[in-house]
């Protein structure tokens, strides 16, 4: 594992809404819209820095797997999400194996295409849960969407100039 998403490895999740989140940040961590359409209205471009992208197995330490149907296999992606260069979000998403089979192919040949832009063109895309967490000041959240009823689970974290943090000043 690589040390630039261990703050995001650190989340810790909460079992319901903490009552210190403002409606401006509430706004932000339960959109159940593409957060990579919601950065769009306030930067230029929005670019991928892969960190890491392959299969891993199901014994490489995986925490998610709890939260995701048993493989042997999962594709894991995580990136950092930046607007007009500035990091704004780290970014994990880990994928059964089993979930990788007609166009969800796709999900393995992103390259520097955001997620949220090939998950959001689906007709069948749904959400599961969206779950708040926090490490240290960061807010990030976690949530669990199929893809034609096939699961795949992203967990996302804002780093401190993301604009979540600026619709408080």
């Amino acid at each position: 594992m690589t040390d630039a998403l261990s703050p995001l490895r650190a989340l810790q999740f909460f079992d319901s809404l903490p009552q210190e989140l403002s409606a401006a940040w509430l706004d932000w961590l339960l959109l159940e819209d593409s957060m990579t359409k919601r950065f769009e209205q306030y930067c230029t471009h929005v670019t991928v820095r892969i960190v890491q992208e392959g299969f891993i197995s199901q014994d490489d330490s995986l925490p998610e797997a709890t939260l995701l149907p048993p493989a042997m296999r999962y594709w894991l992606r995580e990136i950092v999400l930046c607007g007009d260069g500035e990091p704004w979000l780290l970014a994990r998403t880990v994928v059964p194996e089993s979930t990788l089979v007609g166009p969800e192919l796709a999900l393995q040949q992103l390259g520097s295409t955001p997620l949220g832009r090939y998950l959001f063109s689906s007709s069948s895309l749904t959400r599961d849960y969206i779950q708040v967490g926090r490490s240290e000041a960061l807010w990030g959240r976690r949530s669990r969407l199929r893809l034609s009823g096939k699961p795949l689970l992203l967990t996302e974290l804002f780093l401190p100039n993301s604009p979540l943090y600026k619709e408080e000043r």
